[in-house]
C-alpha cells in the first residue's frame, strides 16, 4: 500500500480489531481509466447498476478525474472521504458496503486454505477470478453487486450524489493496486486475515488433514515427503540480483580498421541496445504472473527500426539511417517515435493506418462521444473514417480498432500523437485542448 499511511489499529470491546486505514488523496486521473483490473471493474460495474441517476455519476467521474476527492478512509464496511465541488464546497461522503459475519469469514478461510494459490495470488495484489467464484461456492461473496454500495452525504442527496460517485471511482483505483482494501471494507484486515490462515494451516499440518485440492484433484506433493526429501538434494542457490544498470558493451575503438561495410559506431549503438533490452526483459520475466501473459509478437524491420530510435536517442546521422530502413522522411521518423513512447506498436498502428469503422464499431464511437460530455458542452467534431477533427482547431481524436481514443495536434502543416490512448474521448481531449488553448 504505497499510498496509505500506517493502519491505526484500536481494539474495542470484547477483544476484537478495527483496523482504518487512511490512502493520501490521488492525482487527477487524466489520460487514464479508472479500474484496469478486472476486479477494479466488477467494482464500478456495482456501482453503476446501483445507481438511478447516470447524469449524477458523470458528474462524480469527472470530479474524480480533477482530483476532487480527499484523503480516502477504509474500515469494516464503509469508505469514507472529502469531496470537493468545483465551486470548492466540501462534502462528506461515505459509502457503506455490508461486512461479512463470522460463518462467512470461517468458511473463505477454510477454502483458502484448502488452495494456497489463492492467497499466493493476493499476496501479490492479485485477485484471481477462481477464488472469487471458490469463495461464493462457499456462500461468500466478496464483490458487490446491485445495491450493495450504500451511500450516505453531507449534500443529502438519498441516491448516489457525485461525491459518493467521485469517491467509488477513486476507491477503484486503490482495489486496483491492493485487492486487500476490498477484504478490509468486508472485515478482515490483512495482517489479522493472514495470521488467521497461518493458525488454521498450522492446526491442519498437525491433525494430518491433507488439503482438499490434493485429495481431490490429485496434484502436487504431500508436504511429508517433500519434508522426507529435503536432506537429500542442496537447496538451490538463489538467482542472482538484477543489474541496477545495464551493462556496457565492448569498446570497438581498436588500432584494426573495421572491415569494408561495417560501421563501428552504428555497431556501438546497437550493442547498447541489446543490453538495455536484456536487462528489461530480465525485469519483465522476474515480475508476478510473467508466465501468463501472451508472448509479444514479433516487430517488422521498419518497428524496429522506430523501437530503436525511440529507446536509444541516437546521433542524427544515425537516426537518419534509422528513418531510411523505415521506409520513413526524418519528419516522419520523429513522428513516430513520438507514437512509440506513448503507446508502442498500437500507437504506430494508429499513426500509420486509416480505417473506416464499420456500422457497429460506428455507433459505438458515436454513443461514446454523446456519452463523454454534458449537454452542450461537446466541441464540434469532423468525421473522416477514424479520425474526428475538432472544428477550428488544429486538433483530432482517432478511434483505434480496440475502442480507444488517441489525441492528436497538427504541428507544422503534419498531425502528430499528443497523448496516449483512453477509453474515454473526453480525457483523452482534455489534455491536448488546454495546452493547445494555452499556446494561442
Amino acid at each position: 500500500m504505497s499510498d496509505a499511511y500506517e493502519p491505526d489499529t484500536v481494539d474495542v470491546e470484547g477483544g476484537a480489531e478495527l483496523t482504518e486505514v487512511t490512502f493520501a488523496p490521488l492525482p487527477p486521473a487524466r489520460g487514464r481509466g479508472f479500474a484496469t483490473s478486472w476486479w477494479g471493474r466488477a467494482w464500478l460495474q456495482a456501482l453503476e447498476d446501483t445507481a438511478l441517476d447516470g447524469e449524477q455519476l458523470k458528474k462524480g467521474r469527472r470530479l474524480a478525474r480533477e482530483g476532487a476527492v480527499g484523503a480516502v478512509s477504509v474500515r469494516p464496511g464503509r469508505i469514507t472521504a472529502v469531496v470537493r465541488d468545483r465551486d470548492g464546497t466540501a462534502h462528506r461522503s461515505d459509502v457503506l458496503l455490508q461486512e461479512l459475519g463470522a460463518e462467512a469469514w470461517d468458511r473463505f478461510l477454510d477454502m483458502a486454505v484448502d488452495r494456497a494459490g489463492h492467497i499466493a495470488a493476493l499476496l501479490d495484489r492479485e485477485m484471481p477470478p477462481h477464488l472469487v467464484e471458490d469463495a461464493a461456492g462457499a456462500g461468500v461473496e466478496l464483490l458487490p453487486g446491485i445495491g450493495d454500495l450504500e451511500p450516505e452525504c453531507t449534500c443529502g442527496t438519498w441516491d448516489h450524489c457525485p461525491h459518493s460517485g467521485a469517491l467509488c471511482y477513486q476507491v477503484a483505483r486503490l482495489l486496483d493496486e491492493d485487492p486487500f482494501v476490498l477484504l478490509l471494507m468486508r472485515g478482515r484486515a490483512e495482517r489479522r486475515l493472514l495470521d488467521e490462515l497461518q493458525v488454521r494451516s498450522a492446526a491442519r499440518a498437525e491433525g494430518g488433514e491433507a488439503p482438499e485440492s490434493v485429495e481431490q484433484e490429485g496434484y502436487g506433493v504431500p508436504a511429508e515427503e517433500a519434508f522426507g526429501a529435503g536432506s537429500i538434494l542442496p537447496p538451490l542457490p538463489l538467482p542472482p540480483p538484477v543489474p541496477e544498470e545495464p551493462g556496457l558493451p565492448p569498446s570497438l575503438d581498436t588500432e584494426a580498421g573495421p572491415p569494408p561495410g561495417l560501421d563501428p559506431a552504428a555497431l556501438e549503438v546497437l550493442a547498447a541496445d541489446s543490453a538495455v533490452r536484456a536487462r528489461r526483459m530480465l525485469l519483465e520475466a522476474l515480475a508476478p504472473g510473467h508466465g501468463r501473459q501472451p508472448v509479444p509478437a514479433e516487430l517488422t524491420p521498419g518497428q524496429d527500426a522506430v523501437r530503436l530510435a525511440a529507446d536509444a536517442r541516437p546521433e542524427p546521422w544515425i537516426a537518419g539511417r534509422l528513418a531510411e530502413g523505415a521506409g520513413r522522411s526524418r519528419a516522419e521518423l520523429e513522428a513516430a517515435v513520438r507514437a512509440w513512447r506513448y503507446g508502442g506498436v498500437a500507437a504506430l498502428a494508429v499513426l500509420d493506418e486509416e480505417w473506416s469503422p464499420d456500422a457497429d464499431s460506428l455507433a459505438r464511437a458515436r454513443a461514446r462521444l454523446a456519452a463523454a460530455w454534458e449537454e452542450g458542452e461537446r466541441p464540434r467534431l469532423r468525421a473522416a473514417g477514424a479520425r474526428w477533427t475538432v472544428a477550428g482547431a488544429d486538433v483530432q481524436l482517432r478511434y483505434d480498432r480496440d475502442g480507444r481514443w488517441w489525441p492528436y495536434l497538427k504541428e507544422r502543416g503534419r498531425w502528430v500523437p499528443a497523448g496516449p490512448a483512453d477509453d474515454d474521448p473526453a480525457s483523452a481531449l482534455a489534455g491536448v485542448l488546454a495546452g493547445a488553448s494555452a499556446e494561442t
